[in-house]
């Protein structure tokens, strides 16, 4: 939103975004064409594009993303001669449609790009901010842009989560989209977008061991990576390497890496349900430990594990408490979900430091708990 009393932001004003973003995310956003009856500015679904085919982040001028849409509940009125009343609703709602160069109506409006300019420029570590400034001034189309929303959507894999998170062309407009378009007020859709909103992760395939001893197997605060194969697991899910290297240590009895038949990965579930899960039947005796470790997958190198000395054998019953997220070291931290894992030309992501715990707010967000264990 502007900065003045209403916080429009006037021709000649700049509002600017700040937020994170990783490879295949898109950037969404709505805001009112302000001297209309119900038109406003987004990008064109999925949202904006952050990044190259090559990986690196786009920057400068991306306003030819911008599109100028018809919410399709009010009738439309010459630029500059809307006026707010029930005679202007339409009787029956149509869809949201591109103004492209006319309206429904025939009224003339100059293209998106040519009211409002969005810059994009990137300051690294999976860091962006987006410039949108009104250049609508002494134009055929000159108007205020209302408060608005915007969004950024997840793409594990790749492939983005919700390709529509404020608007779908051809589609009525819903949760709270109407009240920007026609007033402003992006208080509804806000609420709606904040629901949405959350950090999530899926899991790698968890490593399993059952040990004797006085030392966690494969890990300790305070030291750099071993070089065993954990930060494979760390940086890409591959517990395969840390597993083949503890079944020859002293004091391991047996390594499992489980995982989910469907899937491999353990997939989180929207809505509270219960996410992935797997099982494994253990063969302990009175004095054995329970060690684990799982990539924390959308990350660049955070795992969890038990705590220092794993788990008692002995235990029994919901051992959460004993589970902790981890730092491995080797790769620079970003914004969980947002993370790039490559190399950009010029900025590289390795690092060389001591394995330490995550603290929880972090130095990105406040993360909820994601993993439970349990002993049978």
């Amino acid at each position: 939103m502007g900065t003045g009393t209403p916080p429009v932001i006037l021709p000649g004003q700049s509002v600017s975004i700040e937020f994170h973003a990783g490879a295949g995310q898109a950037l969404s956003f709505a805001t009112m064409y302000g001297w209309s009856n119900d038109l406003f500015f987004a990008p064109e679904n999925p949202g904006i594009n952050l990044y190259n085919a090559d990986g690196t982040p786009v920057t400068g001028d991306v306003s030819s993303q911008i599109k100028l849409w018809d919410n399709g509940t009010r009738i439309n009125q010459a630029p500059g001669m809307s006026v707010m009343h029930p005679g202007t609703a339409e009787s029956t709602p149509k869809n949201i449609s591109e103004v492209n160069g006319t309206d429904a109506q025939g009224n003339m409006y100059l293209a998106a790009s040519q009211l409002m300019k969005a810059t994009l420029a990137y300051h690294g570590n999976s860091r962006f901010t987006l410039t949108l400034k009104n250049t609508s001034g002494g134009t055929a189309n000159e108007t205020p842009f209302s408060p608005g929303v915007w969004t950024v959507s997840y793409a594990p894999g790749g492939d983005i989560l919700d390709k529509t998170p404020i608007y779908a062309e051809g589609q009525p407009s819903v949760n709270g989209l109407t009240n920007i378009a026609e007033m402003g007020d992006n208080s509804v859709l806000d609420d709606h977008l904040q629901g949405m909103t959350g950090i999530f992760t899926p899991l790698s395939p968890v490593l399993v061991v059952v040990y004797s001893g006085d030392e966690n197997p494969f890990y300790k605060t305070g030291e750099k990576d071993r070089g065993e194969g954990l930060s494979d697991l760390a940086q890409t899910g591959n517990a395969e390497i840390l597993a083949g290297n503890l079944e020859s240590k002293s004091g391991v009895k047996k390594v499992y890496v489980l995982k989910e038949p469907s899937s491999t990965v353990l997939l989180p579930k929207a809505g509270g349900a219960s996410g992935g899960k797997v099982m494994q039947q253990l063969d302990v005796v009175k004095g054995d430990r329970i060690a684990l470790a799982t990539m924390y997958g959308l990350s660049n190198d955070w795992f969890y594990a038990t705590k220092g000395n794993g788990i008692d054998a002995m235990k029994k019953g919901d051992v959460s408490d004993q589970i902790s997220l981890y730092d491995n070291g080797t790769k620079k931290d970003q914004y969980p979900g947002a993370n790039i894992r490559m190399d950009l030309p010029g900025m590289s992501l390795r690092e060389s430091k001591v394995i330490e715990e995550v603290p929880n707010p972090n130095a990105f967000t406040t993360l909820p708990q994601i993993v439970k264990v349990t002993l049978n």
